[in-house]
């Protein structure tokens, strides 16, 4: 399955805006967590930035989608899209 085709689906499970919202305050704390390791020279540390995305992206599913995380089935295919859908809203093209 390509992508975009992933993508599709991926929003499918996406719908709820606080759990999106969950997922926009993880990737920020990550994406903080990952500069902060870069100018710091913690580099070994850049690897724990994935623990830090996930525990908002997955309360976010259990507390408002009621479904399963997509990075359960496919985690890479689901991180890319998790940066698409983060495009998407910080470009407004998806409501937040």
């Amino acid at each position: 399955m390509k992508i975009n085709e992933y993508y599709k689906n991926y929003l499918a499970l996406h719908q709820n805006t606080s759990c999106r919202r969950f997922h926009v305050v993880g990737n920020i704390v990550s994406f903080i967590f990952v500069v902060y390791c870069v100018i710091s020279q913690k580099w070994l540390f850049v690897l724990a930035a994935p623990f830090l995305v996930y525990p908002f992206a997955w309360l976010g599913h259990f507390l408002f989608e009621k479904n399963t995380p997509a990075a359960w089935s496919n985690p890479i295919k689901a991180k890319v899209c998790d940066w698409l859908m983060l495009k998407d809203i910080v470009t407004g093209k998806i409501k937040w």
